[in-house]
């Protein structure tokens, strides 16, 4: 019995080393594609034809407290922060009033790789308004409604 054992182990064994050492049917690429550019947008994003004068304001707004971090348009930018026009800030998950406290409060990281969000300095509930505003209408504009 313990030969039979024995040789089960060491046939298993062997078996294992071949199947490591076979090449793969599937031939691999040495070309591997570049590694997204730190900054660069995340997602492409389609502006309407106009902005509500509201947005128009508000976009302003965001150009100024949160592009640095969410990108142009709210795209976002790789290795910094994720793009706002995306299904997960549509207004059914992340209503209105989530943005007023991401920009009051800061925000823990829960949804992306990016780490937590500091609050920002200086914006009044009512420039949030405006910037939510702006990011709404770009949301619509995309189909996230």
């Amino acid at each position: 019995m313990q030969k039979l054992t024995i040789g089960a182990i060491a046939a298993v064994a062997l078996g294992a080393a071949i199947y490591g050492f076979v090449p793969s049917q599937v031939p691999q690429s040495p070309v591997r594609a570049p590694a997204a550019e730190t900054g660069a947008p995340l997602v492409p994003v389609a502006l309407p034809a106009a902005f509500s004068d509201n947005a128009t304001i508000g976009q302003r707004a965001f150009d100024a407290n949160c592009a640095a971090c969410h990108g142009a348009n709210a795209a976002g930018r790789q290795g910094v922060a994720p793009p706002l026009v995306h299904k997960i800030y549509e207004p059914s998950h992340h209503g209105d009033e989530a943005f007023q406290r991401a920009a009051a409060l800061g925000a823990r990281a829960h949804h992306w790789p990016f780490g937590d969000m500091a609050p920002v300095a200086g914006l009044t509930r009512g420039d949030v308004a405006l910037i939510v505003t702006y990011v709404r209408e770009l949301q619509r504009e995309n189909g996230i409604n």
